[in-house]
């Protein structure tokens, strides 16, 4: 009996061993199936442009929701139900199966949005957020995830945002290949007003039937779209637009996008102008590049009548025709200017310059109110945290220079990146000084012996230009 227990022992240890062996081998085989079928999707999407997807929504599955709440970080913010991630996590068994019978039955109720307020750089208005509610955010992700499948087959080369691939940097390289390596004279630089609160809901939901015909997922989107605002403990209809925050709006504002303006100047635009143009946008901010200023002023006009038939208007404040490029560093001394105008994208100032060679070529540095608005981040979080131990304080202060540096780090703009690191030298000192009385005896040489134990990051250009201009082409 002594032998049988053991060996019964040893087989059932060697089975729970085989179970936690196969538990990771069966949740990558899932993942594996999910990412399978969403290519299916979209090699279909790819093949048949004008096909519409009548079967959708069983591809929303408890595992792929369950893969997008294990991607929200854990640090943010609750909805209106006051849940935290953590909290939603835990209770994930209990609130999954109601939400995706709901879908299937088109009874899904949108939980309402909580608006909040974060400043615009350089300025005292505020912008407005909606933060849904952490359940809902997973549900948004799943969705988006799976229309972007059918979307990223659709969407043209000219958009660059809010897309699993292209970035910023993609735009600045085009912007940059454009201006450099063409004929360009011309650009017109547009921003649009208050572009997510103005978004006509019908227009939306006849841009999604093109290619979904799924009841179950236009109701689910009709619901996201109509979804109360909570403010000032207030909820108030959403009768247009769609809050900054939520995975979805941001797959919808650009699905708008591309029918109202980029299928417009690539298919009926380009074809009436004299000259060469082109258009390159990063979801509601862009640009169009012209060879000849008459065609720039007749697309001009032609692009506020565009806009408003869906509901858009042109902000005139950040909307203006710069001549910009080669011939316009020609013409610059002509017409009683030191140097051509600059233009605005993407947080970058774009100015004429050339190279060691004398040749002309596209210059970027950091945007005026975005380092303002950099360096008073720095400054406030120094602040926050200048009562924590100095190891603590070099691992944020890094972690925000990282993020800067990856970012701003395009080649020519690094007097900018020093300027933000010679500042928190500077400040994060003051900090470490006004701690207590003995900090008031913190001499550069000591304060120096600190920063080599504990060294600040220090500046790089994380995005070399020809590595720039090698993504162009994605």
């Amino acid at each position: 009996m002594g032998k049988r227990s053991a060996a019964g022992e040893l087989f059932l240890g060697n089975m729970g061993s085989i179970q936690r062996e196969t538990r990771p081998s069966i949740q990558r085989e899932d993942q594996l199936t999910m990412e399978t079928k969403l290519e299916q999707i979209a090699a279909k999407a790819r093949c048949e442009p004008k096909l519409r997807f009548t079967s959708l929504a069983h591809h929303i599955t408890r595992d792929r929701v369950r893969k997008n709440l294990s991607q929200i970080p854990k640090w943010s913010a609750a909805g209106v139900d006051g849940q935290t991630v953590e909290a939603a996590r835990r209770s994930f068994d209990g609130w999954i199966e109601p939400m995706l019978q709901s879908i299937h039955r088109r009874g899904y109720s949108a939980p309402d949005i909580r608006r909040v307020y974060i400043p615009k750089p350089g300025k005292m208005e505020k912008r407005p957020l909606g933060v849904p509610t952490v359940a809902d955010r997973a549900l948004q992700r799943s969705t988006a995830e799976v229309l972007s499948a059918i979307y990223e087959q659709d969407f043209l080369p000219c958009s660059f945002g809010g897309r699993p691939k292209p970035s910023a940097h993609h735009a600045l390289a085009t912007v940059n290949e454009v201006i450099a390596g063409g004929k360009m004279g011309w650009v017109l630089e547009a921003d649009l007003k208050n572009f997510f609160g103005s978004l006509n809901h019908d227009w939306v939901l006849r841009f999604v039937a093109h290619r979904v015909g799924d009841p179950r997922l236009i109701s689910l989107i009709r619901r996201w779209l109509k979804a109360g605002v909570l403010e000032d403990g207030k909820v108030h209809p959403n009768e247009e637009g769609t809050p900054q925050g939520g995975s979805i709006s941001v797959l919808l504002s650009n699905l708008y996008l591309h029918y109202v303006l980029d299928l417009w100047f690539e298919r009926v635009v380009k074809s009436r102008l004299r000259g060469e143009a082109r258009l390159v946008r990063y979801i509601d901010d862009f640009v169009i590049c012209f060879q000849y200023r008459s065609d720039a002023i007749r697309v001009q006009d032609a692009l506020r009548l565009r806009l408003g038939k869906f509901g858009l208007t042109l902000e005139p404040t950040k909307t203006k025709l710069v001549e910009f490029g080669r011939f316009a560093q020609r013409h610059a001394g002509k017409r009683g200017r030191k140097r051509p105008e600059t233009i605005y994208f993407l947080g970058l100032t774009l100015y004429c310059t050339r190279n060691l060679k004398g040749n002309f070529k596209v210059g970027m540095r950091t945007e005026k109110s975005r380092l303002r608005r950099s360096l008073l981040s720095l400054q406030e979080l120094m602040r926050r945290i200048r009562h924590h131990p100095i190891s603590d304080q070099v691992g944020e202060i890094n972690a925000f220079l990282r993020g800067h540096y990856a970012y701003y780090g395009v080649a020519g703009n690094l007097r900018c990146l020093v300027k933000v690191y010679r500042a928190v030298e500077r400040y994060w000192r003051r900090m470490l000084r006004s701690r207590s009385w003995a900090g008031r005896r913190l001499t550069w040489e000591k304060y120096n012996r600190i920063k080599a134990r504990t060294p600040l990051l220090t500046p790089k250009l994380r995005l070399p230009y020809a590595g720039l201009q090698a993504l162009a082409v994605l």
